[in-house]
């Protein structure tokens, strides 16, 4: 295995971990956030409580841009630090 091989699968797992860690992350703020603003916390998917549609919805629509910024800019600032 050449040596850019093993940057690119450090690199991957690097990436992979952090963007991990960051969603976890993101979700925990989100949290945090909503009950702050809110005054409860977010809605739970699986939770069978009379959350409205629209605060589910929008719930589940910050949740995953979160989620989905923190995964992408985590694993890009992993991969620049690995190379």
């Amino acid at each position: 295995m050449g040596e850019s091989t093993k940057q690119t699968i450090v690199a991957k797992v690097t990436g992979i971990a952090v963007a991990g860690a960051a969603a976890w992350v993101a979700q925990k703020v989100l949290s945090k956030a909503w009950t702050a603003v809110t005054g409860h916390e977010p809605p739970d998917p699986e939770d069978d409580s009379e959350a409205r549609l629209g605060e589910i919805a929008a719930a589940a629509v910050i949740s995953g841009a979160l989620v989905a910024l923190a995964r992408v800019l985590a694993a890009r600032g992993a991969a620049k630090y690995v190379k």
